[in-house]
């Protein structure tokens, strides 16, 4: 193959799910966050393996990604939409039976206008100020609300990566604030507010990165490795410059692998002269800028000269990747590109 593999282990996104639902106690439900096309890594075959396991309850980021997850799950599993109802969702929210999570009085007043007596949930904004209503705005329509039956009122932590932080137990009580007294589902925790610990679970959590192996949830088994293969191979005498800009300049006599990926392949650029490699368990430094199609890899410390090279598996997750490029797990995912050739094993 020309372009790079990536291989994503459903039965490792599955074990993630089980162990963060085991740290929930009593009668928390865990969903799962599948926005992004589960982080670039395939909403349709994710969802499925998740369902199958026990998973109920889904949630994207707009209605088009519920409508992909919805075919794959059937019509049982419920399917959360975190940006709630937006003008021309209706028919798509109303056809495949999607829940919006409504955000303001806007979108409260469209969705009990163009689909009365279809489910709802809400989103409040605990102090995050990014999506949800506010307090005032709330307490206004709250009543109103309640009597239209919303199935899940939830929240957003803005810090839950940094447990100490006091934003987190500063969140919690506007939250609870806002939904004392409430005989209504609530949510506040995805990865990291699981792992704050059960205050911040409620009746339901939705974990996103955790599922996929990344950070705060150090203890996930890895989810996606990623292969590129060897294009060509040269050797260089010392002071010859490799790629854009001659940002590279050997320092000895060097043999360098140029291989099928880049930037448009979720390569992040600011790894240039930064990333490493691995050929078997040994690793390769990535020498010069990271192109749109090719990334050049000092192989010269290496007895043989590889077919192909590994830049996520398990030498190297997500987020040692991420650190190479001044990033986060997340984007390292979801900067995936399309090009690869994508394989699935250990679906339950």
């Amino acid at each position: 193959m020309s372009t790079g593999h990536l291989t994503i282990d459903l039965g490792a996104i599955v074990a993630n799910w089980r162990a963060l639902d085991a740290m929930s106690a009593g009668h928390v439900e865990t969903g799962a966050t599948v926005k992004a096309n589960a982080y670039s890594l395939g909403a349709a075959p994710v969802s499925r393996a998740l369902a199958k396991a026990g998973c109920r309850t889904f949630f994207v980021a707009a209605a088009e990604e519920g409508a992909a997850v919805r075919q794959s799950v059937g019509d049982k599993p419920r399917v959360f939409v975190y940006s709630g109802h937006m003008a021309g969702d209706t028919d798509m929210i109303g056809d495949l039976g999607l829940i919006p999570l409504l955000n303001s009085i806007e979108q409260m007043t469209r969705h009990i206008e163009a689909l009365p007596g279809h489910p709802f949930g809400i989103q409040l904004d605990s102090g995050m100020n990014r999506l949800g209503m506010e307090p005032e705005e709330w307490f206004a329509v709250r009543d109103l609300v309640l009597k239209q039956g919303p199935k899940l009122i939830i929240s957003h932590l803005a810090c839950g990566d940094e447990p100490a932080h006091p934003m987190n137990a500063q969140q919690l009580d506007q939250f609870r604030a806002m939904t004392d007294g409430l005989q209504v589902p609530l949510s506040l925790s995805a990865t990291a507010g699981v792992l704050l610990g059960p205050e911040y679970h409620f009746a339901m959590t939705r974990p996103g990165i955790g599922l996929y192996g990344g950070l705060p949830f150090a203890e996930a088994s890895p989810v996606a490795a990623v292969s590129i293969p060897v294009i060509q191979t040269r050797d260089l005498e010392e002071g010859e410059p490799v790629g854009y800009g001659n940002a590279w300049i050997a320092e000895r006599p060097t043999r360098i692998a140029t291989i099928a990926a880049g930037y448009a392949d979720g390569i992040i650029r600011a790894a240039s002269n930064n990333g490493t490699l691995f050929a078997g368990c040994k690793p390769c430094k990535l020498v010069g800028r990271v192109s749109m199609d090719m990334l050049t890899i000092d192989i010269t410390d290496l007895d043989r000269t590889p077919s192909a090279l590994e830049i996520l598996g398990p030498d190297q997750g997500i987020d040692a990747l991420a650190e190479q490029a001044g990033t986060i797990g997340h984007e390292i995912l979801t900067a995936l590109g399309n090009r690869y050739q994508r394989r699935y094993r250990g679906a339950p």
